[in-house]
């Protein structure tokens, strides 16, 4: 079921870039982390970051390791994922939905999951984000900084 809904930065959710993208955007349902917060005038729309389950083969800066508070229901199994920020859009709520579980043996209806990612998780992706945009001097400020 559709999110209805404007989803909070840090949720992992659900999106399904199967339809109206083409290789070598990202083409299948996945796991991906809502960056965005609602912004005015901008209803039904957030920008969302993929996870993969692979870690990136040539250790790129806009590529991160994160890990959920939670295990990852299937069949995205694990805590541990790799932000893809290279790879972020900004999409419609209909092509979103919160992971789910089994299904309710009573109701037969899913059994909805909120992860929400810790702040220091996902500020590792915005700072990938930035590399992916081309702003590494931000980035490389912001992990100056942090370091303090």
């Amino acid at each position: 079921m559709p999110i209805r809904y404007a989803p909070t930065p840090g949720l992992v959710v659900i999106c399904d870039y199967s339809k109206g993208f083409k290789k070598p955007e990202m083409v299948k349902e996945r796991l991906g982390v809502v960056v965005s917060k609602r912004l005015p005038h901008r209803d039904g729309l957030c920008t969302v970051v993929p996870l993969s389950t692979s870690p990136s083969r040539s250790g790129v800066k806009y590529q991160c390791k994160v890990e959920l508070p939670i295990e990852a229901p299937d069949p995205y199994p694990g805590k541990i994922k790799w932000a893809k920020a290279d790879m972020l859009a900004t999409v419609g709520y209909h092509r979103l939905e919160l992971p789910y579980s089994k299904r309710d043996p009573n109701t037969g209806r899913r059994k909805y999951i909120q992860i929400k990612l810790p702040a220091q998780e996902l500020e590792k992706i915005q700072i990938a984000m930035l590399f992916a945009l081309g702003f590494e001097q931000f980035a490389e400020q912001l992990i100056v900084d942090k370091k303090g």
